[in-house]
This record gives C-alpha cells, sequence and structure tokens, in this order.
C-alpha cells in the first residue's frame, strides 16, 4: 500500500506542470510566457475568488531571461499578482497590465503587453 501511494505521489508531480498551460504575450515587442496555477490553499470562504482564483493562487511570468512567480492578491476585481516589485494583471486578456516599481526611486515603469495569439 505504502509502495502504491508514493507511485501515486511521484505520477502527480510528474504530471502537476501539465495542468497549467501558459499564455503567450508580446511585452514591448519581447515574447512574455504568463502561466497561471492554482496552488493550494485551505482557507474557505475568501472573498475574492474572481476568475477561478483564490489568495494561494499565484502566476509564473517569463520574460526577457527573467522568471517570476507572483503571489495572487485579494485585490477586488480582476484577479492580480505581485510580490511588491512586480505586478501583472490580466483582465482584459487581450491587453493585461504588466508593471514594475522601481526600488531605488519608488517609480513605476508599466509595460505595454498585448496577445501574442
Amino acid at each position: 500500500m505504502t509502495a502504491l501511494l508514493h507511485l501515486g505521489l511521484a505520477l502527480l508531480l510528474l504530471l502537476w506542470p501539465l495542468q497549467a498551460s501558459a499564455t503567450q504575450y508580446l511585452c514591448e515587442g519581447d515574447p512574455l510566457s504568463a502561466e497561471v496555477h492554482q496552488g493550494a490553499v485551505d482557507a474557505s470562504g475568501i472573498p475574492n475568488s474572481a476568475g477561478g482564483t483564490v489568495p494561494g493562487a499565484f502566476v509564473v511570468i517569463e520574460w526577457r531571461g527573467v522568471s517570476l512567480q507572483l503571489p495572487r492578491t485579494n485585490n477586488a476585481g480582476a484577479p492580480s499578482y505581485t510580490d511588491g516589485h512586480w505586478w501583472w494583471q490580466a483582465a482584459d486578456p487581450a491587453s493585461p497590465d504588466f508593471a514594475e516599481r522601481r526600488r531605488s526611486s519608488g517609480e513605476i515603469t508599466h509595460y505595454r503587453c498585448e496577445s501574442a495569439a
């Protein structure tokens, strides 16, 4: 029984990346990949579950050689993700919002993005 459980867990770990699919964009002319993961959440009754996501979910962004894992916020409305430095929201999938807060100045740079489809 234990061996069967270990085999099942190993298969789950191998198949886990296949559960989320990346959406392709062009941001400032460079390819960007955004892959939303639902994450494990053990809290029930979370007030904002718009877009089928809840806090605990995250997005993985690949852009210009940088890989970001941004946690889901609990802001009202469409799902948004931030680590306090980078921010992502695809309320309009054809033109998502992507921004970076400069640590030294606090200035926010907004990057122009569009669907690559």
